[in-house]
């Protein structure tokens, strides 16, 4: 049977309710899918559904051209892998019917996740989600990219 690299993300992964994650997930083929902003607003607002449905706590978020970093505490209803799907499966519906693009897919399978250990660490992580688009060359002030959102900032 062939290596499948989602099996390497899955490995050791843990769903611990109010735990804080930092998860970065990818376009299918790294497609820039989000640099229209109107597409990359439809996984906003699929981020802000799961905060109200699945009682999860974003923190920070950017949504990239072909990718997400998203920093939040997980709930106590779903653990994390079924939130991140529910939130591609949501994202994607939305996005095919919105590109008339029925059927393909949006997003890579896996995604990467990383627990945070410190709450010292979540305000750092958080302005570097948010720098990406600066790191990235899209814009020459944060304030200027419009896919991004931190409670502190």
């Amino acid at each position: 049977m062939p290596h499948c690299h989602g099996q390497d993300l899955r490995k050791g992964r843990v769903s611990i309710p109010g735990q804080i994650y930092l998860v970065t997930t990818v376009t299918h083929k790294r497609q820039p899918l989000f640099h229209d902003f109107h597409t990359g607003r439809i996984v906003v607002d699929s981020l802000r559904q799961l905060e109200q449905r699945y009682r999860v706590g974003s923190m920070a978020f950017v949504v990239m051209p072909d990718h997400l970093h998203w920093l939040f505490s997980l709930g106590d209803t779903f653990n994390l892998s079924q939130v991140i799907g529910n939130l591609k499966r949501c994202s994607a519906y939305r996005i095919n019917r919105r590109c008339d693009r029925d059927g393909m897919p949006v997003w890579q399978r896996g995604f990467h996740d990383y627990a945070l250990r410190e709450d010292k660490d979540i305000v750092h992580v958080a302005r570097y989600i948010v720098a990406n688009p600066l790191r990235a060359g899209l814009v020459s002030r944060i304030g200027d990219y419009p896919l991004w959102d931190a409670k502190w900032l």
